[in-house]
């Protein structure tokens, strides 16, 4: 991995993952939970939404270890109770994220349209990594977004599960990546790939 991957990499990616954060706090505040805009998450600014750990220090150790990193943003707070809609109004707010970077992702193929050389590869870049966060995101796995859009579809028998998963944290997405990754990869990899196509 170069030193000029990272440059380019690590920005494209906080910009990524702070307009994901933020998406989420704003969709809570239209649906009526000031929670993430009294902790001061309701913000454009990468430094409220980073996590010491999975954003700073799990990273870091990947990079010095030669892998690609990976990183996660500060969660978003917000409390399901308030939100009008009920399930569905949390279900809005989790797919907030994915949608805005999916916007993003679309925005950066439409310059792309206009671009040529260096501004064409940074964009096609842009694109590719808003595609993959949003993507990865929304796999129906406890506690990504796709989790909570689920759920409010899914039975009580599911749901149940799924709180006991979702107790597990990042830990058990860690896990979860680990053991089933390989699974589901491929699919991953295939819908990312037709979207990008479609938008380039």
């Amino acid at each position: 991995m170069t030193l000029t991957y990272l440059v380019v990499f690590i920005p494209v990616l906080l910009i990524a993952m702070t307009v994901h954060e933020a998406s989420h706090a704003g969709m809570s505040y239209l649906l009526g939970d000031h929670t993430a805009k009294h902790q001061g998450r309701l913000s454009l600014n990468p430094m409220v939404h980073i996590d010491p750990i999975f954003t700073v220090l799990v990273p870091a150790v990947m990079i010095l270890l030669g892998q690609p990193p990976i990183l996660a943003a500060k969660p978003v707070p917000f409390n399901p109770y308030s939100v009008k809609f009920g399930e569905f109004g949390a279900a809005m707010v989790a797919a907030a994220g994915p949608i805005s970077n999916l916007a993003l992702a679309f925005l950066a193929g439409m310059f792309m349209h206009i671009s040529s050389g260096l501004i064409y590869d940074l964009l096609n870049f842009f694109l590719v990594i808003n595609v993959s966060l949003a993507i990865f995101n929304l796999v129906p796995w406890p506690p990504l977004d796709g989790s909570r859009v689920l759920y409010a579809f899914a039975p009580e028998p599911m749901q149940k599960v799924m709180d006991r998963i979702e107790g597990f944290g990042i830990a058990g997405l860690f896990i979860f990546i680990f053991l089933a990754w390989s699974f589901i990869a491929p699919v991953v990899t295939a819908i990312q790939s037709f979207i990008i196509r479609i938008l380039v």
